[in-house]
């Protein structure tokens, strides 16, 4: 008689474990699900990014190409760099982001 209650003790255990094993194979698919939505989410996101980053470029160029139309005058960046001690890209680029204006660009560089 012991060795019939043992093989139905084995069955229940054997019950158990297939429900738990099943619930386990259920969280895992579930989690996949929710991981496909977050790629989703992820891709998105990025695309904004990119969108975004090429915006920020493009504005760039255009303020580039409107500081590249500033008349300065070469005497005025000669006397910056020099007075101020100051490489001339950085004294060109301080001029032409006032407009040429040179006490502007020196008052700026000072403060």
């Amino acid at each position: 008689m012991e060795g019939g209650d043992e093989g139905g003790i084995d069955r229940v255990v054997d019950s158990k474990d297939l429900q738990q094993q099943s619930k386990a194979l259920d969280k895992l698919t579930d989690r996949v699900e929710d991981r496909q939505l977050d790629s989703t989410r992820v891709q998105e996101a990025m695309a904004s990014i990119a969108s975004s980053a090429e915006a920020d470029a493009n504005a760039m160029r255009l303020r580039e190409k409107e500081l590249a139309a500033v008349k300065i005058n070469a005497a005025d960046v000669d006397i910056i760099a020099n007075e101020l001690e100051l490489d001339k890209k950085v004294a060109e680029r301080t001029l032409r982001e006032h407009k040429g204006d040179a006490v502007a660009a020196i008052r700026h560089l000072l403060h």
